[in-house]
């Protein structure tokens, strides 16, 4: 795995994030073989704040690039000589898609074609996307740009042409305690002795860890072919259960669900059922377009069809104990000092 990393230039769209500057921390602390890490975001504070919090002779090696994805042009200055691209950028506010969709459509969408012509302009080799499980029978303006930016990624590599790039998407759930999630919510509430507020007492949410989040993306850089959607093997949470970590049931509150807001989350669908692969840690769901991948994954186990994989239906569900194991990790972390 270390020689994925090995002499490439790496951009991370989206880096100052908690999965981008986590990710830029994983290759500084654990890779180190890498010739150069551009960060590519807009906000030039965090920035500087996450530049000035990495204590490493290798941040000499990390260049951060202020651009945005919705502008073409800035991407090709910034792919110029990158090898491998990890796209972490978009906007994701549930109930603020609702209320300004097209902003979101430019940036998940129109800015994920930016970075895919950008990419086939330049010489980069390989580009992972990260995606939702929003995406998956989406019901709202933000999953519904993330399905369609899932699509340009997979389809992107039926045109390609005679270069050596491949495209291909991670689709996961909710990183526990990522910033904007209902973890740092929860724990603002309960420091401010609120009621801690469950929007419907019956919701069920997938639940990923960052570190093996960024895993996963390794992993998919290493074994992508070009067109895959991959998917882990992930467990469930009941959201009363977590909220009972923060309080007891009378502090607790049920507010009604956001716009949006779906009370049960799918990574692959009945329709995807068909063309997805079971590769034993994750799952693959491939694009029938693209004839050469379909040979590969042909020797795997397929996917039970006419089936979803849904976190209300799953099979792993975190206990109220291993929840608060989790809540005590992300008090004692708050992702900014994770470490490798």
């Amino acid at each position: 795995m270390n020689n994925l990393f090995k002499n490439k230039v790496i951009l991370i769209t989206g880096g100052t994030g908690s999965f981008g500057s986590n990710f830029l921390k994983k290759l500084i602390f654990t890779h180190k073989n890498f010739k150069k890490i551009i960060i590519f975001s807009r906000d030039e504070l965090k920035q500087f704040e996450l530049q000035n919090s990495i204590k490493s002779p290798l941040i000499k090696k990390c260049r951060f690039f202020i651009g945005d994805i919705r502008d073409k042009s800035r991407l090709i200055r910034a792919l110029d000589g990158v090898d491998i691209v990890i796209h972490a950028a978009a906007l994701k506010q549930v109930p603020a898609a609702e209320y300004d969709p097209f902003e979101f459509i430019k940036t998940n969408v129109i800015g994920a074609q930016n970075l895919i012509e950008a990419s086939l302009d330049s010489n980069v080799k390989k580009v992972i996307a990260l995606s939702t499980d929003k995406a998956a029978g989406a019901i709202n303006l933000y999953g519904a740009t993330k399905l369609c930016s899932d699509k340009l990624f997979s389809s992107a590599n039926n045109i390609v042409g005679k270069k050596k790039i491949k495209f291909s998407v991670v689709r996961y759930g909710n990183v526990f305690g990522s910033r904007g999630s209902i973890v740092p919510l929860f724990t603002s509430q309960q420091k401010k002795k609120e009621f801690i507020t469950v929007t419907d007492k019956r919701m069920t949410r997938f639940n990923i860890s960052l570190e093996d989040g960024i895993k996963m993306v390794e992993w998919s850089l290493n074994n992508m072919k070009g067109g895959e959607i991959f998917v882990p093997k992930i467990p469930s949470f009941r959201v009363m259960d977590l909220a009972k970590v923060f309080a007891s049931q009378k502090k607790i509150k049920v507010i009604g669900i956001r716009p949006g807001e779906k009370l049960h989350e799918e990574m692959i669908t009945t329709s995807d059922s068909f063309s997805t692969y079971d590769l034993g840690k994750y799952y693959v769901i491939i694009n029938p377009s693209n004839k050469n991948i379909i040979k590969y994954y042909s020797n795997y186990k397929k996917f039970a069809q006419f089936k979803s994989y849904s976190s209300d239906q799953n099979n792993n569900f975190l206990t109220t104990l291993e929840l608060s194991r989790l809540v005590k990790n992300f008090k004692k972390t708050k992702l900014k000092n994770f470490n490798y």
